[in-house]
């Protein structure tokens, strides 16, 4: 069983300034309501092969995870993916100008649960799509000010 969950929202924002925001790992702690900890493995900026390792909590579990960055088409899209651990998941963003100086962006998290994590997943995509809904309202209320 797989997991996959999109969400967007429209961000009062030109979408050089959301992909630059939004496409910063530093940033996740700061708009993500799981995400506890960043730390760079490889050196910034945000390129293909940079790693990341997060720290979040997650349906009330610490999970710890290193994020590859797999794609980046600046200003476009950023496709970050994980292997290791009992749930490899990969996050995609995507940006596109909607009217004068606004931007849709798209979060989307998909990923096969191995073992145990497999008969969880119908409960994980509820609560992944409840968490990114709230993660793209608090990166629009950051970023719209």
């Amino acid at each position: 069983m797989s997991v996959d969950v999109t969400v967007e929202t429209v961000i009062d924002r030109p979408v050089g300034e959301v992909a630059a925001y939004a496409g910063d790992p530093t940033n996740a702690p700061r708009w993500y309501v799981n995400i506890q900890s960043v730390d760079w493995r490889t050196e910034p900026p945000v390129r293909v092969g940079s790693q990341m390792d997060f720290v979040a909590a997650f349906l009330g579990k610490r999970i710890a995870y290193t994020y590859e960055v797999t794609e980046l088409v600046p200003g476009e899209r950023l496709v970050m993916q994980t292997a290791q651990g009992p749930f490899p998941m990969r996050t995609t963003y995507t940006w596109v100008a909607v009217g004068e100086g606004s931007t849709r962006m798209t979060l989307r998290n998909d990923g096969s649960p191995r073992g145990f994590s497999r008969v969880a997943a119908p409960v994980m995509a509820t609560a992944m799509r409840r968490a990114t809904t709230k993660d793209l309202a608090a990166l629009k209320k950051i970023l719209e000010g």
